[in-house]
């Protein structure tokens, strides 16, 4: 059976631990290890605080979605904003790439992403915003989907 979310909220930095705790509450009925709580976590986390930062340029009017979808172990995360898009996807994917040195962003936001997920995708525009897929197969149902 297939279970969904969504959520909407104001693009603030203080909204991405609601995020976070929102997901994590919504995927613990699929009984994750803590390890994989926490990957998800973390990876919701980078992805909103990006929508937030780079996305939205901290512009509090922007609105950041999530839909979560879980069947079969499978989570299905969608993180999408209408900010100004990203340049150069390639680029932005690169460890230790940033746009906002100032602001002492790592870079490591899309690599933390694909290494704790077993599938990240990123589409984006200039102009009308990014949308990121994460999925990700909890290891008590890996077995099962290979």
């Amino acid at each position: 059976m297939r279970n969904e979310m969504q959520i909407q909220f104001s693009a603030l930095s203080e909204n991405e631990s609601f995020a976070r705790v929102t997901v994590a509450a919504f995927i613990a009925q699929l009984d994750p290890t803590l390890d994989e709580l926490t990957e998800i976590k973390t990876v919701v986390s980078e992805a909103v605080t990006n929508a937030i930062i780079h996305g939205y340029e901290q512009n509090p009017t922007g609105i950041v979605f999530i839909s979560a979808a879980i069947e079969d172990g499978m989570i299905d995360l969608i993180i999408r904003d209408n900010g100004i898009g990203i340049d150069n996807i390639d680029e932005a994917r690169q460890p230790l790439f940033t746009t906002k040195p100032d602001l002492e962003r790592s870079g490591m936001g899309f690599t933390i992403m694909e290494n704790f997920m077993d599938h990240l995708e990123v589409e984006s525009h200039q102009g009308t915003g990014t949308t990121i897929r994460l999925i990700k197969y909890l290891t008590k149902n890996k077995a099962l989907c290979n």
